[in-house]
């Protein structure tokens, strides 16, 4: 299966932009419905985005819909998540997650395999 790892995260003011990037080894990445999730302390890890391993399918959370944007490389083996008009709510650490195949889910237990996360912090 793949191994993730993200990276992109940091300090922002409110407003502001950030691209994540979540870049996978091991096996063939084009195979894999891939998804971005964040946690923020004290609260329960919550979907964000995910794209279809066909590259055509996208879903978003309500809450970051029209700001953030999910998208796949397979020739690189990476998936983004740009971040614009970013708010303090979004600060969080964020997970990229693979699946084998199949829709987009907006449930955590339907992933197989997550990075270690990394830390986007928006200051008000």
């Amino acid at each position: 299966q793949v191994q993730l790892v993200e990276s992109g995260g940091g300090l922002v003011q409110t407003g502001g932009s950030l691209r994540l990037s979540c870049v996978a080894s091991g096996r063939t990445f084009g195979s894999y419905t891939m998804a971005w999730f964040r946690q923020a302390p004290g609260k329960e890890r919550e979907f964000v985005a995910a794209i279809k391993w066909t590259g055509i399918s996208t879903a978003y959370s309500d809450s970051v819909k029209a700001r953030f944007t999910i998208s796949r490389d397979n020739a690189k083996s990476t998936l983004y998540l740009q971040m614009n008009r970013l708010k303090p709510e979004d600060t969080a650490v964020y997970y990229c997650a693979a699946k084998l195949y199949g829709s987009s889910s907006s449930y955590a237990g339907q992933y197989d395999v997550w990075g270690q996360g990394t830390q986007v912090t928006v200051s008000s």
